[in-house]
């Protein structure tokens, strides 16, 4: 129908614009623009439209548009697609999560401006909009039927599967959480060297600085070898559902490409390019991860 397929362009660029949002929220961050408005949300600098355009007044103010008129997509699509596929088990559910956990990311990030947050607060904001992000891809592959194209309907997932992917995608959210903290307590440079913290030498942190980002690399460690093994199991024992097969196989690249830019990121000490690379490859597996919960609920348990 051609309703559905303007729901579909409508979805995507929903999704994209939610993509657009997270990776705004990491550049006003990475580059310190937090305040380019002032204490004055929402407009800026007590202005409507600021006259006065610096770096990090753009900055902050174009993240500040996007994130509105991407929110008013996100409604829109919400809104879409409960009348269009609410039949469908997830539906009604993702389109409350998408915009519930757009307003709240709002919410925080306006009072970060007027009122200032601590950095263990400032670090859920991008988890949060990473749940509302994960919330509108889901949508937009419900909207797609991409379990039909997978014969998702039809899978069978063991038990040791399903509560590896319970596990890691839990687990996954901490690690953004750890990263998160890094950016916004300042420690991206606390270690100057790679894996280990001080010329390849194995110590113990020696302020709170180090024991942030030693604690993240640990984290992002563990959930890289994780993958691995789930990786692996998938292609010993799922070869014939190529939507787990190929969903765990993409999330160990993701993954991989994760960890490499999280390396990068401290050798060339804080690259900004880089940087938002590393949150890009970080969303893209969140939301693949929240995506094989979805196909674990739907599946029939196997032995």
């Amino acid at each position: 129908m051609k309703s559905n397929r303007y729901l579909k362009w409508f979805a995507v660029a929903s999704t994209i614009g939610m993509l657009l949002i997270l990776l705004g929220g990491a550049l006003v961050t990475k580059t310190d623009s937090g305040m380019g408005c002032g204490r004055h949300w929402p407009g800026c600098n007590g202005q409507l439209i600021p006259d006065e355009i610096t770096a990090e007044v753009l900055i902050e103010f174009s993240h500040r548009l996007v994130t509105g008129s991407v929110g008013i997509l996100i409604v829109i699509l919400a809104v879409w697609s409960w009348k269009s596929i609410g039949h469908i088990r997830e539906t009604k559910f993702l389109a409350i999560a998408a915009v519930f956990f757009l307003i709240l990311q709002a919410l925080i990030g306006a009072a970060q401006v007027l009122w200032g947050q601590g950095d263990f607060i400032l670090a859920l904001h991008f988890g949060i909009s990473l749940l509302s992000f994960a919330s509108v891809l889901l949508l937009t592959l419900l909207i797609f039927e991409v379990d039909r194209k997978f014969d998702a309907d039809k899978l069978q997932i063991g038990k040791r599967l399903k509560w590896h992917t319970i596990g890691v995608s839990v687990y996954s959210y901490f690690v953004v959480y750890t990263g998160a903290l890094v950016r916004h307590t300042e420690s991206g440079l606390a270690c100057l060297d790679w894996p280990l913290c001080q010329n390849a030498a194995f110590a113990l942190p020696r302020n709170m600085f180090e024991w942030v980002q030693m604690g993240h690399r640990t984290a992002a460690a563990f959930i890289f070898v994780w993958l691995l093994i789930i990786m692996i199991h998938a292609l010993r024992h799922y070869k014939n559902q190529r939507v787990i097969y190929w969903g765990w196989s993409i999330a160990f690249i993701l993954v991989a490409l994760q960890a490499t830019t999280g390396m990068l990121v401290v050798l060339t000490r804080l690259n900004l390019y880089i940087a938002l690379l590393h949150s890009l490859f970080i969303t893209l597996l969140f939301g693949l991860l929240t995506y094989m919960i979805l196909l674990v609920s739907r599946s029939k348990l196997s032995k």
